[in-house]
């Protein structure tokens, strides 16, 4: 048994991390265990959770209010870039956990612990989030990862030995599992594990279901600087703010459901129904104004960055070098990308309705079909004799040979 004196754990105050604290403690040398909760906005009574940790074992419990720094150091980053992970999911829960691992990671620093413990399973993409960001940032400490090795294979299990040690069970009746933040609320499990089944509209604890929202269009602005959101329908707000104010337009619309089967990183696939009010709203009006202020080769190149982005943080490499490399080419296009964007919000549907910018790429004196004076027609053919050059030599080479 490896000389483990004191552990960080990243504590929910759930079943599975409450159980971790004695199973530490009965399997590390009876180590000292120090609670870590991250309050991201997930509307947890931390006060509860607080009191369970100290209840459950642990010596000392850190209740960090970090949904500040998770929205402007992570959120907006990710929107910049433009990053979606196989079209659809908004990475709610994966730019999440680098930033809980940074934490912990300072605060085991802090304490002079040994260890860091996580409660993610084995099956999952969390152990690696977790896992990946303290290497980057601490390479030497131990992480310790209960799932992959302590005997309790079901709920049932980990109640019965919370019962046995003295642990508070709250009574829960979760039909899914979910994660949640101030970005998004995930559902996973249950009826949702046959990607027959239609997602129900009771499982809906954010947004209401597109046919419940109301029967009128509503319409909203978002004033961007250099990519960022900084105001809705004309009111500067701080970010937590801002996407706040944006989930509650979103939500009474209907707004920001998505039901994927998405590719895990450990190799499965998973079905999961996102809630992402606001975020969906933002990522609509940042590509508007992308499409108005990006030139071509830019606004192409960037669609593609977006994709590999989008896997590094799914995968966990929010500090690996590369994802920081994408992320200065990333505040390089968004130098130009300020100005308002409107969109019209109807029963689930984002629809754009009009985008504006200092710094506009489209000039209805070049593209109008009225007469101007600043294009001339026929300089277009040289270019598509040039542009065509290719194929003309090597249709003329087919002839020549015979081919068809």
């Amino acid at each position: 048994m490896e000389n483990i004196k004191k552990v960080v754990l990243a504590y929910s105050g759930g079943l599975d991390t409450s159980v971790i604290i004695p199973w530490l403690k009965e399997n590390y040398n009876g180590c000292e265990v120090i609670a870590v909760c991250a309050d991201i906005g997930q509307g947890d009574e931390l006060n509860v959770v607080h009191d369970k940790a100290l209840k459950s074992g642990a010596s000392k419990v850190y209740i960090e209010h970090l949904t500040e720094d998770f929205v402007a150091n992570y959120v907006f980053p990710t929107l910049k870039a433009s990053a979606i992970y196989e079209g659809k999911y908004l990475l709610g829960t994966s730019f999440a956990r680098p930033l809980i691992a940074k934490r912990l990671v300072e605060i085991a620093k802090a304490e002079g612990a040994d260890a860091i413990a996580h409660g993610a399973t084995g099956k999952g993409n969390d152990q690696v989030r977790f896992e990946l960001s303290v290497k980057a940032l601490a390479p030497n400490i131990k992480l310790i990862a209960p799932w992959r090795e302590w005997e309790l294979r079901s709920r049932e299990q980990e109640i019965a030995y919370a019962e046995k040690h003295g642990i508070p069970i709250a009574k829960e009746n979760k039909t899914y599992s979910m994660d949640r933040n101030i970005w998004h609320l995930s559902h996973e499990g249950s009826d949702l594990e046959d990607p027959w089944n239609a997602p129900k509209n009771s499982m809906y604890l954010i947004s209401k279901a597109p046919e419940d929202a109301p029967d009128k269009a509503e319409y909203v602005t978002i004033d961007f600087e250099k990519g960022i959101p900084v105001a809705v329908n004309g009111e500067k707000m701080a970010p937590v703010q801002l996407l706040e104010t944006l989930n509650d337009i979103g939500a009474k619309n209907g707004i920001g459901i998505t039901d994927i089967v998405e590719n895990r990183l450990v190799g499965m696939k998973s079905r999961g129904v996102y809630e992402n009010p606001g975020g969906a709203i933002l990522y609509a009006a940042h590509q508007e104004l992308e499409y108005l202020c990006l030139d071509r080769q830019t606004l192409h190149y960037k669609e593609t960055v977006a994709i590999k982005y989008a896997e590094l943080v799914y995968d966990g490499m929010w500090f690996s070098q590369l994802r920081e490399a994408l992320a200065a080419f990333v505040d390089a296009t968004q130098e130009t990308v300020t100005g308002t964007v409107k969109l019209k919000l109807y029963k689930g549907n984002i629809c754009p309705a009009g985008a504006k910018s200092p710094y506009s790429l489209y000039s209805q004196e070049f593209v109008t079909f009225e007469e101007d004076d600043v294009y001339n027609q026929a300089d277009a053919t040289g270019f598509i004799n040039l542009f065509g050059l290719p194929l003309k030599v090597r249709a003329l080479m087919k002839e020549k040979a015979g081919l068809k």
